[in-house]
């Protein structure tokens, strides 16, 4: 049987940057997505940390350089957190988001259509 669920949701800060969070945005509720809840922050370090290496292992995964550059990006803008409830949204999210690399991210994807720089591209140019 299907079931309402609940997801965080974060749009990082070169969205903000960019200013495309509210095309984002009306793509979750034009899929009949609801925000339960939303609001702009700005993460601390000590956050970041905890986000990206205690929960995602991310210099055991990619190294200290990719994890430090991470941490410098996800500190430029602050960034949109929000909760959105629908029928099994978890995975409706992961589908509409699209692969977390970005140039294996199918068009018609939020990442797919938004997101313009591969990791490979993204080391290189120490961004």
């Amino acid at each position: 049987m299907a079931r309402l669920q609940r997801t965080l949701v974060v749009l990082k800060p070169d969205s903000v940057g960019r200013s495309i969070v509210g095309e984002i945005i009306s793509r979750f509720e034009k899929a009949g997505l609801h925000i339960a809840a939303i609001k702009m922050v700005r993460p601390n370090k000590e956050f970041l940390y905890y986000h990206y290496e205690t929960i995602g292992q991310m210099i055991s995964r990619r190294g200290q350089k990719p994890f430090d550059v991470t941490l410098d990006l996800m500190m430029r803008n602050p960034v949109i957190a929000m909760v959105l409830e629908g029928v099994e949204v978890v995975e409706y999210v992961r589908k509409m988001v699209g692969s977390t690399e970005p140039k294996a991210a199918a068009p018609g994807t939020i990442r797919g259509d938004f997101a313009h720089m591969s990791f490979g591209y993204a080391d290189e140019a120490n961004i």
